[in-house]
Order: structure tokens, then sequence, then C-alpha cells
């Protein structure tokens, strides 16, 4: 186990939350982006279905976000999802009673709920965090759900840079390295289930790619691969 944990978290942690504090106040000048439309949370949307069925194949009713951002896309009405459905809302999709947010960079949502939920998500999330805090932070998504976690990792270089000049994905770890640290968690929580994609850089790129970003290669970790799983 880490030689941190939340009690006691990395002086990388802490240097990270204050500097994406600064990030939500005042934004990213370089890209002109102010601080109100930065990390707003719609990342998730993409997710929404895949946390659709594992929802409804657990019968989750609770949910907690973690690393959600501002979440601001929890009060979004009429959403559309990439297949071109328009959706009320994402709780009314979700289908549940109670959605939190979390994050330790937004006042609004920077503490830490002593509660468990029946999901735990995260999207495009954990690769912000310090990579020697990591074994922690997913210890804790583990044991904050009771019945499954979904997590997707962007395992490759941000676009977004911090105010000190670094890139804002601060751990970019291969799909074996989090299938190792998976295994570990879900060991301990046998009664979880567990889904996460990891998106790495699929290698060399065409000048398309090159113009317009590159194409992830996605593996998707699970300790029951068929759970949530739709079938059309």
């Amino acid at each position: 186990m880490s030689q941190y944990s939340r009690q006691n978290p990395s002086p990388r942690y802490r240097e990270l939350v204050t500097l994406y504090q600064q990030v939500h106040r005042e934004g990213i000048p370089e890209q002109n982006l102010p601080g109100e439309d930065v990390y707003v949370g719609k990342s998730l949307i993409e997710h929404l279905p895949a946390i659709q069925a594992l929802v409804q194949a657990t019968g989750a009713k609770s949910l907690l976000d973690y690393g959600a951002g501002k979440g601001r896309v929890y009060a979004q009405r009429n959403i559309a999802l990439s297949d071109g459905r328009i959706i009320p809302s994402v709780q009314d999709y979700l289908g549940v009673d109670r959605i939190a947010c979390y994050d330790p960079a937004v006042p609004a949502h920077s503490t830490f709920p002593s509660e468990r939920f029946d999901g735990v998500i995260s999207t495009d999330a954990l690769e912000h965090c310090p990579q020697e805090d990591m074994a922690w932070i997913v210890e804790e998504m583990f044991s904050t759900a009771r019945k499954f976690v979904y997590a997707n990792v962007a395992s490759y270089p941000a676009l977004k840079r911090l105010p000190n000049g670094e890139n804002a994905h601060a751990t970019q770890q291969p799909a074996q390295w989090w299938d190792s640290l998976l295994r570990s968690c879900a060991a301990r929580h046998p009664s979880v289930t567990y889904r996460f994609k990891i998106r790495e850089n699929a290698g060399k790129r065409s000048l398309l790619q090159k113009l317009v970003g590159p194409r992830p290669r996605v593996t998707t970790l699970s300790n029951a691969p068929d759970v949530g799983l739709r079938k059309n």
C-alpha cells in the first residue's frame, strides 16, 4: 500500500490541488479559457450509456462522481448524446435517486462524503492525480462503492497546461500498470464490480491525426466483463 493517504497525501497532491484551485478561479489565459468554462464536467456525457448499463445491471440508486470538476453537467437539461438522442437530464437518464459530486479543487464539492454510494464514477479525472497517491485514491473509490466503480483514464499528454507550465495529466501509465493496481484493490473488495477504460496514444500518427489530434487506443479493464454490457 501507498505511504500516503487521504489524511496524509503527498506534497505533490497538495501542490496540484492548489494549482487546480487557481485554474478553476482564473482559467487558462494562454488558451483563452475563463475559469467558469474550465473542467465543468462535460466529459461525462460520452460515458453515460456505459454508466447507465452498470446502474441497471447492479440496481444502483446512488452515485458519487469522483473528480467531478464543477459538475455543471448535472444541472443541464436536454443533453445530446453521441448517438443523437436527447435526454432530459443526467439523473433522469441514469435513473438514480441521488448523485453527489466530489472534487478537492472546487469549493462547492471539496468535502469528501462520509457515506457510501452504490456506484462511484470518474471520467477524465484520475490522470490529473499524482502517481504516488493513486493507490489510496483508487482504494478510496472502491471502499466508497457498494456495487460498482466506473472510470475513464486519459493516459496520454493533455492539451491543457497548469499555471506552472506542467502538463495537466500528471499520471500517464499504460493499461498494464492500471490492471495491476485494480486487481489489488478488487481483491480487497470482491463485491464491487469495476470497469476502467484506459485510453493511450496509439503510436505513430498520420498527418491528419497530427492535425486533428491523436486517436487513442482503448483498453477495458474489468473483473466482470459481461456485467452491464449492452447487447445491441
